[in-house]
C-alpha cells in the first residue's frame, strides 16, 4: 500500500516503481511481527496452520488473550480480551499457553536481521523495532527495497512482519497498522498530510482513552482536526504532553531512533483464577514475585535504586506504590522486607487481589551513586555491621546456590512455601513486558 500524491497504488510487483522515486529526508521503518505469539506456535505445531490459534490463559481460570493468529481474529478475537469472551467467540480455537523462551529466541532472530541492515534500530517490545534507513551519501539504497528484504528474510524464519515506512516514527507506526498481515505501507515524503488527516485521533501513539474524550469534547475528531487546532488550547487540554501529539499529528516529529537497549525496569506480575483475600496468601505471591525479579537482576547483573508493588482489585481497578531501596539491590531478601511493609498502602484486611506485580527500576541511578559512608565510628556500631555483613553473606550464598539449580533444572527444581501457595491459582497469562525479554 502506497500513499503519496499521483502514484500508482502499491502492490508486491511494483518495486521498481517505487523504488524510482526519490526518497528525499529521513527515512524511518516500523517493523511489526504478525501475531507473533500465535504465529511462532503454528511454525512449531504443523497441524495449528491455518486454524484458530489463541495464547493465553484458559476462560476457566479468568485469563486474557496474549495473542490471536489472525484466523481467531475473524471470529473478533482480540489481545487483552478476556478469555471467556474470546471463547464463546471463537469456541474452536486452540488454546495453548506462552511459552516465552521460544518466542524470545524469534525475536533475537529476527532482530539480528534488522541490525543487519543498521545500527540504528530501536526494539519497543519483543514484537516490534523502528529502524532508521535514511539514504546517505555511503549507503544510498531506497528505504522501499530494505524493507522488502527485511520482509523476505522474516518470511524465512517461518514468521511474517507488516513494515510502516515514513518520515518519522509516529507515521511508520500508522503505516504499520494499515495492512496486516505481510503488509508494506509506504507514506512518502510530501504526503503525510493526507495520510493522517482522516485517520481518528485514538490512532495516534500517545493518545489513549481520556484523551481522545478530551479531545472528542473539544470537536477534534481526526489527526486532520487535531494538525489545525490551536496550539495554545491543545497544551491547555492535554498539559504537557499537547505540544508532542501536536508535533506528530503535523509530521513534524524529530524523536531520534534511540539504540540504548538497556533494561529500564525489571518486573514480575501474576493473575490469580481465584482472587486473593487472605494475608498470607497475599504476602506470599508477594515474595514469589520479588525472587522472580531479583534472580532476573541478578542474571542481568543489574541491582536498582526503586522498589515499586502494583495490585489490581477485584473491580479491575489498579494502585502501586514504590519506595526508594536506598543502596542498589539485587537482594530478594530486601524486597521482600520492603513490600512487606508497603503492602498497607494498597491492601487492607477484606479487600480481595486479582493480581500482584513486583518491579525494580532505577538502574542508571545505580552506576552512579556512590556508597554511603557511615559517620560513626564506635564499637557498638561495628559489631552490628560484622552481624549484618555476616547476614548478608549467607543471604547471597543462599541466592546464588537457588539461582544455578533454577538456571540448570528450570523454574519449579526448588520451590518455597510461599510458591506453593501460588501453585495451581494463576491464570496462565502473560502481559508483554520487554524488559523481561532482553
Amino acid at each position: 500500500m502506497l500513499h503519496g500524491n499521483e502514484i500508482p497504488p502499491f502492490d508486491k510487483t511494483s518495486l521498481d516503481v517505487l523504488a524510482s522515486i526519490p526518497w528525499t529526508g529521513r527515512a524511518v521503518l516500523l517493523v511489526d511481527l504478525d501475531a507473533f505469539f500465535a504465529s511462532v506456535e503454528q511454525l512449531d505445531h504443523p497441524g495449528w496452520r491455518g486454524k484458530p490459534v489463541i495464547v493465553g490463559g484458559g476462560a476457566d481460570r479468568r485469563g486474557v488473550v496474549s495473542t490471536a493468529s489472525y484466523e481467531a481474529r475473524k471470529y473478533g478475537v482480540r489481545s487483552a480480551m478476556p478469555s471467556s469472551t474470546a471463547q464463546r467467540l471463537c469456541p474452536d480455537a486452540i488454546w495453548t499457553v506462552g511459552h516465552y523462551s521460544r518466542y524470545k529466541e524469534m525475536s533475537n532472530a529476527v532482530m539480528s536481521i534488522l541490525f543487519d541492515e543498521t545500527p540504528h534500530v530501536q526494539q519497543v517490545s519483543i514484537d516490534e523495532a523502528f529502524m532508521d534507513v535514511t539514504p546517505t551519501e555511503i549507503n544510498r539504497e531506497h528505504p522501499v527495497l530494505i524493507a522488502r528484504r527485511i520482509q523476505e528474510r522474516v518470511e524465512k524464519l517461518g514468521v511474517s512482519c507488516s513494515i510502516g515506512l515514513g518520515t518519522t516514527k509516529a507515521i511508520a507506526k500508522l503505516a504499520s497498522d494499515m495492512d496486516k498481515p505481510r503488509g508494506l505501507t509506504v507514506v512518502l515524503p510530501g504526503s503525510e498530510a493526507n495520510f493522517m488527516a482522516p485517520l481518528p485521533v485514538r490512532a495516534l501513539s500517545g493518545i489513549g482513552p481520556a484523551a481522545e474524550r478530551v479531545l472528542k469534547n473539544h470537536g477534534i475528531e481526526t489527526l486532520g482536526d487535531l494538525a489545525n487546532a490551536d496550539e495554545e488550547s491543545v497544551i491547555l487540554w492535554l498539559g504537557k504532553q499537547g505540544q508532542v501529539m501536536l508535533n506528530r499529528a503535523r509530521g513534524l516529529e524529530e524523536d531520534p531512533i534511540d539504540p540504548d537497549n538497556s533494561v529500564k525496569s525489571v518486573s514480575n506480575e501474576v493473575s490469580f483464577a481465584e482472587d486473593l483475600v487472605k494475608r498470607e496468601d497475599i504476602t506470599g505471591a508477594i515474595s514469589s514475585m520479588a525472587a522472580k525479579v531479583g534472580r532476573r537482576l541478578r542474571r542481568k547483573g543489574l541491582k536498582g535504586s526503586t522498589l515499586a508493588l502494583k495490585v489490581r482489585y477485584s473491580d479491575r481497578s489498579v494502585r502501586s506504590v514504590q519506595r526508594p531501596i536506598g543502596q542498589p539491590s539485587d537482594d530478594e531478601y530486601l524486597f521482600m522486607e520492603m513490600l512487606e511493609e508497603m503492602l498497607p498502602d494498597v491492601w487492607s484486611t477484606g479487600m480481595a487481589l486479582r493480581l500482584v506485580g513486583v518491579a525494580v527500576t532505577g538502574f542508571d541511578t545505580a552506576k552512579d551513586e556512590p556508597e554511603q559512608l557511615s559517620l560513626f565510628d564506635d564499637t557498638t556500631e561495628a559489631e552490628v555491621d560484622v552481624a549484618a555483613e555476616s547476614e548478608t553473606a549467607r543471604r547471597r550464598g543462599l541466592m546464588s546456590a537457588t539461582d544455578k539449580v533454577k538456571e540448570r533444572f528450570g523454574e519449579s527444581a526448588v520451590r518455597f512455601g510461599r510458591e506453593l501457595r501460588l501453585s495451581g491459582n494463576t491464570t496462565g497469562s502473560s502481559s508483554k513486558n520487554p524488559a523481561d525479554y532482553k
